[in-house]
């Protein structure tokens, strides 16, 4: 089964874990907690790294556990992130990561965006065994 899910998530915690001050750029470790809404709905723990420039957010990579439904099928899956920013304009990409589907997610593979515009959005194409 393909299948397309939107919607929204919110940030319910952030943390930050670490930093070190280089020449030209801050890195972070962060841990952060989301709420989702739309075709994923659920909870999901992620742990980040961060670049930061003098000229503000330059990347992150990080991996996240998601724990929900996706379109009302229940289980876990994780995704990993990867994105950037430079002169305005950002890209933020997740991968479902192969074989961490469980329940009657187990199998889910695919890959999306996320768009922080009035909030953060999030757009997954994925491809599911049929049940």
């Amino acid at each position: 089964m393909n299948g397309h899910a939107t919607g929204t998530f919110d940030i319910t915690n952030w943390t930050e874990l670490a930093t070190e001050e280089k020449e030209g750029a801050t890195f972070g470790r962060n841990h952060i907690t989301k709420t989702f809404h739309g075709d994923l709905v659920g909870a999901s723990t992620a742990e980040i790294l961060t670049v930061i420039t003098p000229d503000g957010p330059a990347a992150y990579v990080g991996v996240e556990h998601f724990d929900g439904t996706l379109h009302g099928r229940k289980g876990t899956f994780a995704l990993q992130h990867s994105a950037a920013s430079h002169n305005g304009e950002q890209w933020l990409k997740w991968q479902i990561v192969p074989t961490s589907g469980t329940g009657e997610l187990a199998g889910l593979t695919g890959e999306g965006t996320i768009r922080v515009e009035d909030g953060h959005h999030y757009l997954l194409d994925y491809t599911l065994p049929d049940a």
